[in-house]
């Protein structure tokens, strides 16, 4: 039965209550749909962070080289190298950082003999061409300058005997352990010092001369020698005594092989050993 009030039968409208009375809700609370929204996007940004703090590591690690960084780093290492290399050496103690005053003192006069030596040679030359240019007979002037010429250079050739001061250097080898590179540096010290004929043992020592084999098997120019090894050396021995005694020299790398070096000085010295002079084969004088 309806009533009163609604005389048609219609239902009554729902009355919907105010926002602030629904339960459940606050006021200034956003839906949920909007709310998950700005969650979504702020994850969104945070994976972009992290991505493009990836892509920044994986551009800067691994390095990558170029072909021109790599020669550049290979020459600035072989340019330290080699720098370390020559700092090294140069701090290395060499034989005369350890010598005493006297021995340097001693190097020092030898230094300033080879020196002399080379003023007289000019000076003796000079005088030979003034000689030449005032004689009044040229002819016979140049004549006798061309035999000493001649016996000067039978001399260094040893195809004529010297005599004249010089000094006597014996070496005893009774472990055999002399070695040839040993006599031929005794050899260039005293040509560094003015030696002007030298004789070893029973061989003639030569501009070409040469010297192999080991110790207690050595041959000079192809013959072989035995110790004592004795050289007859003409020259100044002022110059030539000093030149084997130098700190490091000839006679003290022979006393550390256990062989002794005795340098003797006379104003007398014979080298009496000849070679047979040679022609040459393909050399011939300009002036013919």
């Amino acid at each position: 039965m309806n009533s009163e009030e609604n005389p048609k039968g219609e239902e009554p409208e729902s009355v919907t209550p105010p926002a602030e009375e629904q339960p459940g809700k606050q006021i200034g609370e956003q839906p949920e749909e909007q709310a998950g929204g700005q969650a979504g996007e702020q994850t969104g940004e945070h994976l972009g962070e992290q991505t493009g703090r990836q892509r920044l590591v994986a551009v800067l690690w691994p390095p990558r080289v170029t072909r021109a960084q790599l020669i550049v780093a290979l020459l600035l290492f072989v340019l330290g190298l080699g720098l370390a290399i020559q700092v090294r050496s140069n701090s290395d103690n060499s034989a005369l950082r350890g010598a005493r005053q006297e021995d340097l003192v001693r190097i020092l006069d030898e230094l300033g003999n080879r020196t002399q030596r080379l003023e007289d040679e000019k000076q003796r030359l000079e005088d030979q061409r003034t000689e030449l240019e005032s004689s009044s007979d040229q002819a016979e002037e140049a004549r006798k300058q061309t035999l000493q010429k001649e016996q000067q250079l039978g001399i260094l050739a040893g195809t004529v005997a010297a005599q004249g001061p010089g000094i006597t250097l014996t070496i005893q080898d009774p472990s055999g352990t002399v070695e040839s590179d040993m006599l031929l540096d005794a050899i260039q010290e005293l040509r560094a010092a003015g030696a002007e004929a030298i004789q070893v043992n029973d061989t003639r020592v030569v501009a070409d001369t040469y010297f192999t084999g080991t110790g207690g098997d050595i041959e000079v120019d192809g013959k072989r020698i035995t110790a004592p090894y004795t050289f007859k050396v003409i020259g100044k021995p002022q110059d030539l005594e000093p030149a084997l005694n130098i700190p490091g020299g000839v006679v003290q790398t022979l006393e550390k092989e256990q062989a002794t070096a005795t340098v003797a000085r006379s104003e007398k010295i014979v080298v009496d050993a000849l070679r047979p002079a040679k022609r040459p084969d393909y050399a011939r004088s300009s002036s013919q």
